[in-house]
């Protein structure tokens, strides 16, 4: 087994704000399978959160986002057209290893992402050991 921490692919999120309530657009989501939140945040605004079960790479998931947001009510597009924050969010784990690590998104992927009007964001969460799950944690 290789001991150098690994760089992989974590998951695509559906992050949305929105000044008005997004709990009506979360259940239609949820309803085409997806997992998600709604959230009212403390200055008026709404955060959701939304997302698929996690493929090795982005595109599958990206591709169920859409295909769920595809099916929206009309009542539900409009809610996603207030947004403020409409983006798919791309994680991944920082490793030293392996190298490279291509992972593509098609074109017509990438269409349907702007024919709605989304942004793509690529967040990089940096290497953190495995912790022993036998060690429990002090405050100091």
């Amino acid at each position: 087994m290789n001991s150098n921490p690994q760089i992989e692919y974590l998951n695509t999120d559906l992050d949305l704000v929105a000044t008005c309530s997004l709990e009506d657009l979360r259940a239609e989501m949820v309803q085409h399978g997806l997992f998600g939140r709604a959230t009212p945040c403390d200055d008026g605004t709404w955060y959701a959160m939304f997302e698929d079960c996690n493929a090795d790479e982005p595109e599958p998931n990206i591709i169920n986002l859409l295909d769920a947001l595809d099916q929206l009510s009309p009542a539900a597009t409009q809610v996603l057209q207030q947004c403020t924050r409409f983006e798919f969010n791309i994680g991944y784990d920082c490793g030293a290893e392996p190298l490279p690590v291509p992972q593509t998104i098609s074109h017509a992927t990438l269409r349907r992402i702007v024919e709605h009007g989304a942004s793509i964001r690529i967040t990089l969460y940096p290497y953190r050991p495995p912790r022993d799950p036998g060690i429990e944690e002090v405050d100091h």
